[in-house]
């Protein structure tokens, strides 16, 4: 004899109704970053957590976040209400606040960093250098600037 399992929407109420009694929804951790070795306090510093591959080091889709912060206050920011999950930060101290990386011959004239301290060679290291994971506790990513002009 089969007995078919039927099911009662009354037990989802309690779950619906939590949010009218004032419960809220659970809320991302935060990401700290903390910029050493800044050569001037000029400008702007721009930052990228991608949380996708294709988003790094850019930000361009939706995968990632992006602020600026003006370089004299860039020693310690913040990313807020961050999900769990795999990101990638990535810096530029934008010394002249024109919203571009600057060059001298394809070399950058202006400082960038990644998370992890990710080793840069020909071009911005791959995500999977500079990825980190956000769980459940906030996150700290000390970041080094670097220059090479």
């Amino acid at each position: 004899m089969r007995s078919k399992l039927r099911l009662d929407s009354r037990w989802l109420l309690p779950f619906a109704a939590a949010p009218l009694l004032g419960a809220t929804p659970p809320q991302g951790v935060d990401v700290f970053v903390t910029v050493s070795n800044m050569r001037s306090d000029k400008g702007l510093v721009s930052a990228c957590m991608a949380h996708l591959k294709a988003d790094f080091p850019d930000c361009r889709g939706p995968g990632g976040q992006d602020l600026s912060v003006p370089a004299d206050k860039a020693g310690r920011f913040a990313f807020r209400n961050v999900a769990p999950g795999r990101y990638a930060i990535a810096l530029l101290h934008d010394e002249n606040a024109n919203g571009k990386i600057d060059k001298a011959l394809m070399i950058p004239t202006e400082g960038f960093g990644f998370s992890r301290d990710a080793p840069v060679r020909m071009g911005p290291p791959p995500f999977s250098a500079a990825a980190f994971e956000v769980a459940e506790r906030d996150v700290s990513q000390p970041i080094r600037m670097r220059y090479i002009l």
